[in-house]
Order: C-alpha cells, then sequence, then structure tokens
C-alpha cells in the first residue's frame, strides 16, 4: 500500500477535532508513526518561553492521556489492515513527544574493528549494550547526515516510482 493511502486513512479515521493541522505518517516495513499537531496554548504576551514550554508540554501529555483508549482502537485496526504496529506522536509548537513506540532487532554482521567501537561506546558508559551503542551511532549518522539522508529517501521513492511504471516482469 502506498504512503498517501495510509495517510488518507489515518486522515479519514482520526477524530477531527484531535488535530490542528495535517497528520504526518512516516513508516518502514515494521512500524508506522502517525504525529499529530496540537494547537498551542493561548497565553499572555508576557508568559516566558519556560512558562510556553511547560504550556506545550502540558497539552501533549492532555492528548496523550485524554486518547489512549481511542487510539489504541485506531491501531489495532491500522495494523490489521496494514501490518505494521503503530506508534504515536504529537507536535505543539517546536515540541515533539514520540509516544510509546516499536525497537525491532536489526541482525547485523560486524568486523572486529566495528564491534570495538561499540564496545568502547558501551566501556565509556555511552551505551549500557552494543544494541544500544549501535543505535546511537545510527541516530549519530542521522542527526549529522540528515540533508544527505533525504537526498538518498528522495532518490529511492523516485526508483520505486519509475519501477511502478515499467513493464510487468
Amino acid at each position: 500500500m502506498k504512503k498517501e493511502e495510509v495517510a488518507a486513512w489515518f486522515t479519514g479515521r482520526l477524530p477531527q477535532d484531535w488535530a490542528s493541522g495535517p497528520t504526518e505518517v512516516v513508516g518502514d516495513r515494521d512500524e508506522l508513526i502517525v504525529t499529530i499537531p496540537l494547537s498551542e496554548p493561548v497565553m499572555g504576551e508576557d508568559a516566558t518561553e519556560e512558562a510556553r514550554a511547560t504550556a506545550r508540554q502540558a497539552r501533549i501529555s492532555g492528548f496523550r492521556e485524554d486518547t489512549r483508549d481511542k487510539r489504541m482502537r485506531i491501531a489495532n485496526e491500522a495494523q490489521h489492515r496494514f501490518g505494521r504496529k503503530v506508534s504515536w506522536a504529537a507536535r505543539c509548537g517546536d515540541d515533539d513527544v514520540l509516544f510509546t513506540h516499536l525497537a525491532a532487532p536489526a541482525m547485523t554482521r560486524l568486523r572486529l574493528n566495528e564491534r570495538k567501537v561499540l564496545d568502547t561506546l558501551v566501556e565509556a558508559g555511552v551505551a549500557r549494550s552494543r544494541a544500544d551503542a549501535l543505535a546511537w551511532c545510527v541516530r549519530l549518522v542521522g542527526q549529522h547526515e540528515s540533508d544527505w539522508l533525504t537526498e538518498l529517501r528522495d532518490a529511492l521513492g523516485k526508483v520505486r516510482e519509475v519501477r511502478q511504471e515499467g513493464p510487468a516482469a
């Protein structure tokens, strides 16, 4: 199923009063993450940024608790329909909070020097395990190479489109 169809399903399925704008759906073969934009709390002009941040976090926390049962029902429907776990997030202003989400195992074969890198991160207390160290490395690459990764993802999307338009095998 295409990304647009998945996003359209969630847009149609979610209660209209939940979101203050378009809902964002991203995913991979294991998980869909649905991010719901929330309206920012109205505060006086004299409110500090710290107070505004506290209000945004409270808005997200309240949304999470108030919608839990319905979100779980919708997630179950989506999981049956799309064959992937559904995780939820909320965005309020510049604050994004990802609720409980899937940690999918990834099997990889690493050479000695690569394992040494992970073990060094564990020994230094940066990570609790090799798995945590590997996840830390992936996040670090993602932060520092986001433009390149975005360009790569866009190119892969174009490859998928061209494959779909080509002759049937």
